[in-house]
C-alpha cells in the first residue's frame, strides 16, 4: 500500500508509502508530536491510547496502540489535541472532568476523556460500559464517573462533526500490502499469497508487533471488505460476516440469544469489541477464545473459502487440536451461520475479573425439555481442553433422561470423561471440573426459576 488517506483532527492527511505494521499510536507520538495520547500497557487493556474513529459505520473509540495505520484508510480520527473547538473552546468533556476532580497524575486522562467524549457523540450512557477499558490508579473512578454521568445529556458540540467526503481514498496497494474491497478480491489476492497475514481488528495481531516484534510478512487488511461484515437472516439462519466487530455481533444476538449478548458485553473492553471480529476471534483457534463455546452450543456452521471454492462445516469440527484448524493455506472464514433454534442458550464465563479478562472456563449450555425430559442438549466449554469442544458424554448423560436433581448429578460425574483440563495462572485442574459441573448445575437451577444472578448477594 503505497498511500492512505484520513482526516487527523478535521484535516486531510496523506501518508505516502506508510509501514504497514506501524501503528497509529506511534505515528501520533513520533511523527505528529501528538503526545496527548498516552502508551501504557501497548496491547490494548489500559485505555490510555483511546482515540475517537468515524467512518460510514458510524463513531466509536477504538485503542490506538494496536491499530495499524494502513486500517484508517478513508476514516476519520480524533485524539484528544483535537477536541478542542475552532476559537480554543475546551469540550464538554474536559469540563466536567475539571468540575468533578477527575483526573490527579493525569496519564490516564485523555484516554479517560476521548472514551467519554465518543459517548456523548453518539449519545451512549451505559457509562461502566463505556469506561470499562480504561483503567485509573490513583484518582478513583467515582469523580470520573460523575464526570460521565454529568455531561452524558450535554449535546456533543458542533465542531466534533468530521466530513469524510474530504477525502480523495485513492489508496494504492503493492503486492506485499492489500486492503481488498470485497470477499472476492480477498480470495483472489489470498490464493497467490497463501501465507499472508490476515488483519480485520488488529486485536491479536497487534501484540504480535508490540510485544513480540514480529516481522508480519504479507498482509492483507480486511477492513474494506464491505460483504465481509454483514450480518443478516437466512432461510438456515443468522449469518455474520467473519469481518463484523464484536460490538455489531452483540447487537445482532442481543434480541435472539440475550445470556450470548450478556458474554460478549464482558468480551474485553468496548475499544476491542469495536475493533475485534468474530472471524478473527474464530480463526486463531484460541482453546480461551469466548464465542466458540457459544457459537458450537448453538450448532453453527463455518463458512470457508479459498479462491472460488467453497465449503461449510461445522464450527465444532474446525477445531483440531492445540494450534491447528481445518484450513488450508489460501483459504480463509468468510462468513458463519447460527441456524434457527428456540433460544435455550444459557453463557457462564469464569474469569479473575468480571469485565476485560480472559476466561479461566466459558461453558455454554444449549438444552431443550419436552414432556419433562431432555429431548436435545448441546454443551460447549473453552478453558477446559487444547481448543474449544463439546461435552458429549454429559450431553449422553442427559439425553431423555427426566429434568431433575438426580439427572444433572449423574451427568456431572460426566465431566472427567469429556475434559482432563491443564492447571495454569488462571485455574488449576480440579478447580477447572468442579467449576463446570457447577455450572450445569447452575443451568438447572435457571430453568427452575430459582435465583442465580451473582451480582445478587442475600442473608
Amino acid at each position: 500500500m503505497k498511500q492512505i488517506e484520513f482526516l487527523l483532527n478535521g484535516n486531510p492527511i496523506c501518508v505516502e508509502n506508510p509501514t504497514p505494521d506501524c501503528t497509529l499510536l506511534d505515528w501520533l507520538r513520533e511523527t505528529r508530536n501528538l503526545t496527548g495520547t498516552k502508551e501504557g500497557c501497548n496491547e490494548g487493556d489500559c485505555g490510555a491510547c483511546t482515540i475517537m474513529v468515524t467512518d460510514r459505520d458510524g463513531t466509536r473509540a477504538l485503542n490506538s496502540c494496536i491499530l495499524f495505520l494502513p486500517q484508517l484508510h478513508g476514516k476519520a480520527v480524533r485524539t484528544v489535541e483535537g477536541l478542542r473547538g475552532p476559537e480554543g473552546e475546551t469540550h464538554p468533556v474536559q469540563d466536567a472532568m475539571v468540575a468533578h476532580h477527575g483526573s490527579q497524575c493525569g496519564f490516564c486522562t485523555p484516554g479517560f476523556v476521548m472514551s467519554m467524549a465518543t459517548a456523548q457523540h453518539c449519545g451512549q450512557e451505559a457509562d461502566d460500559d463505556t469506561l470499562a477499558g480504561n483503567l485509573c490508579r490513583c484518582t478513583g473512578y467515582a469523580p470520573i464517573i460523575r464526570a460521565a454521568k454529568d455531561v452524558g445529556q450535554t449535546p456533543s458540540p458542533a465542531w466534533m462533526a468530521d466530513d469524510l467526503s474530504l477525502l480523495q481514498q485513492n489508496a494504492i496497494e503493492s503486492d506485499t500490502v492489500a486492503r481488498p474491497k470485497s470477499s472476492d478480491a480477498l480470495a483472489t489476492w489470498y490464493e497467490k499469497h497463501p501465507t499472508a497475514t490476515l488483519i480485520g481488528g488488529a486485536t491479536d495481531v497487534g501484540l504480535w508487533v508490540t510485544k513480540q516484534l514480529r516481522d508480519l510478512g504479507s498482509i492483507a487488511f480486511l477492513n474494506g471488505a464491505l460483504d465481509l461484515k454483514e450480518i443478516h437472516k437466512t432461510e438456515n439462519g443468522l449469518q455474520i460476516g467473519a469481518a463484523a466487530t464484536m460490538t455489531d455481533v452483540l447487537n445482532a444476538v442481543k434480541p435472539l440469544y440475550p445470556s450470548f449478548a450478556e458474554m460478549l458485553r464482558r468480551f474485553a473492553s468496548l475499544q476491542i469489541r469495536n475493533a475485534a471480529t468474530l472471524g478473527g476471534n474464530i480463526a486463531n483457534g484460541s482453546p480461551i477464545g469466548d464465542s466458540p463455546p457459544a457459537l458450537i452450543a448453538l450448532g453453527a456452521s463455518l463458512h470457508l473459502r479459498k479462491g472460488q471454492t467453497r465449503r461449510t462445516i461445522l464450527l465444532e469440527d474446525f477445531f483440531l487440536e492445540y494450534g491447528k484448524q481445518d484450513r488450508a493455506p489460501g483459504e480463509f472464514v468468510e462468513a458463519i451461520t447460527i441456524p434457527h433454534q428456540p433460544d435455550a442458550l444459557r453463557c457462564y464465563k469464569l474469569s479473575k475479573r468480571f469485565d476485560q479478562d480472559i476466561s479461566a472456563i466459558c461453558g455454554c449450555f444449549s438444552i431443550l425439555i419436552a414432556e419433562g425430559r431432555v429431548s436435545a442438549a448441546r454443551i460447549a466449554f473453552g478453558g477446559m481442553a487444547g481448543t474449544p469442544c463439546r461435552a458429549t458424554h454429559v450431553e449422553n448423560a442427559l439425553l431423555n433422561q427426566p429434568w431433575n436433581a438426580e439427572t444433572i448429578a449423574t451427568a456431572k460425574a460426566a465431566f472427567t470423561k469429556d475434559y482432563t483440563p491443564l492447571s495454569d495462572m488462571r485455574a488449576s485442574a480440579e478447580y477447572r471440573i468442579m467449576s463446570a459441573q457447577n455450572m450445569l448445575e447452575r443451568y438447572f437451577s435457571e430453568s427452575m426459576g430459582l435465583p442465580t444472578d451473582i451480582h445478587e448477594v442475600s442473608a
